[in-house]
């Protein structure tokens, strides 16, 4: 299949990318603050307006098929960003980053995510037009991903144990002193790592685990390596505020990951029988929006029963406390 991407295409929207976290960054988060739920809400549907909008000029300029593709990437892009959310969750709490430092943080994990990305994406790209077997094994590895997510039990692994992470603090001194949000301190004359760059560390090493899952996931979609790129990088860009966003309702949405699985298994079946059927990108978006929906439906309809705290009996009074009140 032959990519819609020029390289004055290419070159645009990767200068478009750079301008707008340069603009998020620079102008509108230049200081530290905690980012609040209204705020967040409004930079999401900033990022989906954007999004949509780059979809239509899609559709106008190279068809409807390409549309859905982009759509459906976008789509698969968006609802695994939430367990990025559940991590970041994790990462945040364990290295108790203080909320005003935290859109910072994110703002530098998902530069280099989308770094990395795209390395992955140029990789994946070659090894499908050169080896069309490894779509069979991106497949496989989508299933075996969805059900092994099914399976698992809720557990939040320390992100100190990551071995990137490890090896960092191994060969950079570092502090635990946050300071003014920098990423390095000077102490004695000898600096230091601050916690900030350790998270981003951390946030960048679990990245790769999601980039591994999710970039399979929209090739089994398209095979243009401007349609991946593209969806990818707007389900980034949205994800710093799609996380304040939800980050104080996650629990909610304890169902999800069972749509999330469902997804990653359904369109690793779909590179499985490329060879014998080939899905219609309509259908692969209604059954990925029919999963995603019933699972958040499900988590709204039947909550988490939160454990029942037990009841504090008032103890009798005593006697001299009963006399006291007779007066």
């Amino acid at each position: 299949m032959e990519s819609i991407g020029t390289p004055i295409l290419w070159v645009g929207f990767t200068v478009f990318v750079l301008g707008m976290l340069a603009l998020d960054l620079g102008v509108f988060h230049r200081d530290a603050h905690q980012l609040r739920v209204r705020e967040a809400l409004g930079w999401t549907a900033v990022w989906i307006s954007l999004a949509l909008l780059f979809n239509l000029g899609v559709y106008f300029w190279f068809g409807s098929e390409r549309a859905l593709e982009f759509l459906t990437g976008y789509v698969i892009e968006k609802a695994l960003s939430v367990d990025n959310i559940f991590v970041f969750l994790v990462i945040f709490s364990a290295f108790s980053v203080p909320p005003k430092f935290q859109h910072r943080a994110l703002f530098w994990g998902v530069l280099g995510a989308l770094i990395t990305r795209a390395i992955f994406i140029v990789l994946g790209a070659a090894l499908l037009h050169r080896f069309h077997w490894v779509a069979y094994l991106f497949g496989a590895f989508l299933v075996f991903t969805g059900v092994k997510l099914l399976m698992q039990r809720d557990s939040e692994a320390d992100p100190r144990r990551n071995p990137v992470y490890r090896l960092f603090r191994r060969l950079i001194p570092s502090t635990d002193d946050y300071g003014v949000g920098g990423f390095t301190v000077v102490d004695a004359g000898r600096p230091y790592a601050t916690p900030l760059l350790t998270v981003i560390v951390a946030i960048e090493a679990t990245d790769i685990v999601f980039a591994v899952d999710s970039i399979p996931a929209i090739f089994a979609v398209t095979k243009d390596p401007f349609i991946v790129y593209t969806s990818n990088n707007f389900a980034m860009l949205g994800l710093r505020a799609l996380y304040f966003a939800l980050a104080g309702m996650m629990e909610k949405f304890h169902n999800l990951k069972v749509g999330l699985s469902l997804v990653l298994v359904c369109v690793g079946a779909k590179m499985l029988l490329a060879g014998v059927y080939k899905v219609p990108i309509l259908l692969s978006l209604a059954v990925i929006a029919t999963l995603l929906a019933s699972s958040v439906a499900a988590s709204l309809l039947w909550p988490l029963k939160m454990p029942e705290l037990p009841i504090q009996h008032a103890h009798p009074r005593s006697p001299d406390h009963a006399a006291e009140a007779r007066k």
